[in-house]
C-alpha cells in the first residue's frame, strides 16, 4: 500500500516517524451521461464565462474570490509556502479522554505505519493511549489543507482520524425538536427491554451495502438482456396502518423474541401469548 504522507508524530520532545496510509476505500458505481437517441457520451468543456471560449489546462489557475467578481490568484508555491513545517509533522497539542468528544467531530480514518527505527516509541505511544483511554488531539496538513486530527490506538496499530473543526459543524439551534412531554414509564421499560433483546456483539461483516449489490444485479440483468429488461416493481414494505406506540413496542418485542436463539427447555419459562392488537 502506498503512503500518501510521511512525517512524524510529535508530543513534547518525543518524535515518532510514521507513514500515513488510507484506512478506507469506497467503490462508487460510476455513471456517464448519454444522449438518449444514440447513447453517445456527453463531454464537458472548460469554458470561460467572459467570452464563452474553451480554456486549455495550461491557462487555468486557482483563484480565491475575496469580493464578488474579484479574485486573487494562488500558485502551487503559495500553498507550499504556508507553514511548510506543518506538512511534515503531526503535532499533538493535548491528550483528551475519548469519551468527552462528541462522535460527530470524527470524519475519516487513516492508518499510521511506523517508519524504520521507530517501532519502539510507536508502540510506547499506542500502548499508553490504550491504557489511559486517551487520544492525541493534533493538527496535520494533508494535501495543502490543515486538518484537526485524533491519534488513536487501533489494535496493534496507531490510527489517525481526521476531525471537523468546531466552526465546520452546523449549529443545532435552528433545528425544531418538539418537547416530548412526560415519558411514560411503561413505554420506557418496554423500549429498554427491546433494546436489550436486539443487542448483539459487534460484527462489521453483518452490515453490507444492499443497495449497491441490488443495483449491480440489476445492471448485470440488463446487460444480459441487451438493456431491454425492466426491473420488477418492488412492493412497498409494511402495512401502512398507523398504530399506537405501545402496540408497536409489543409487536417489536414479539418479533425480537422470535429472532433470539431459545434457551434449553429445562431453563426456558413459558411465555403467555398476547392477543393481537
Amino acid at each position: 500500500m502506498r503512503a500518501i504522507w510521511k512525517g512524524s508524530i510529535t508530543f513534547g520532545l518525543v518524535n515518532v516517524p510514521v507513514s500515513l496510509l488510507p484506512a478506507t476505500h469506497r467503490e462508487e458505481l460510476k455513471f456517464r451521461l448519454l444522449r438518449s437517441t444514440d447513447l453517445s457520451p456527453i463531454n464537458y468543456k472548460r469554458v470561460a464565462e467572459l467570452d464563452g471560449k474553451e480554456v486549455p489546462w495550461d491557462q487555468i489557475v486557482k483563484g480565491y474570490e475575496y469580493e464578488k467578481g474579484k479574485f486573487v490568484v494562488l500558485k502551487e508555491e503559495d500553498f507550499k509556502r504556508v507553514d511548510i513545517e506543518a506538512t511534515q509533522t503531526i503535532d499533538i497539542m493535548d491528550f483528551v479522554d475519548v469519551k468527552q468528544i462528541n462522535p460527530i467531530f470524527f470524519h475519516k480514518p487513516y492508518y499510521l505505519e511506523p517508519q524504520k527505527g521507530s517501532a519502539r516509541v510507536y508502540h510506547l505511544l499506542r500502548e499508553t493511549l490504550a491504557q489511559t483511554g486517551k487520544i492525541g488531539v493534533s493538527k496535520v496538513v494533508i494535501r495543502t489543507r490543515q486538518h484537526l486530527a485524533a491519534i488513536k490506538p487501533n489494535g496493534k496499530l496507531l490510527a489517525l482520524e481526521v476531525m471537523h473543526f468546531a466552526d465546520e459543524l452546523i449549529g443545532t439551534e435552528e433545528i425544531n425538536v418538539p418537547e416530548p412531554g412526560t415519558v411514560n414509564k411503561r413505554e420506557l421499560e418496554m423500549a429498554r427491554t427491546l433494546v436489550e433483546q436486539m443487542t448483539a456483539k459487534w460484527d462489521p461483516a453483518r452490515y453490507t451495502d444492499e443497495y449497491r449489490t441490488a443495483l449491480l444485479d440489476l445492471i448485470e440483468k440488463k446487460v444480459e438482456s441487451g438493456g431491454r429488461a425492466a426491473p420488477a416493481a418492488k412492493k412497498a414494505s409494511g402495512s401502512g396502518k398507523v398504530i399506537d406506540l405501545m402496540t408497536a413496542l409489543r409487536q417489536s418485542l414479539d418479533q425480537a423474541s422470535e429472532k433470539k436463539p431459545k434457551k434449553s427447555a429445562s431453563r426456558a419459562k413459558p411465555r403467555p401469548k398476547r392477543k393481537a392488537a
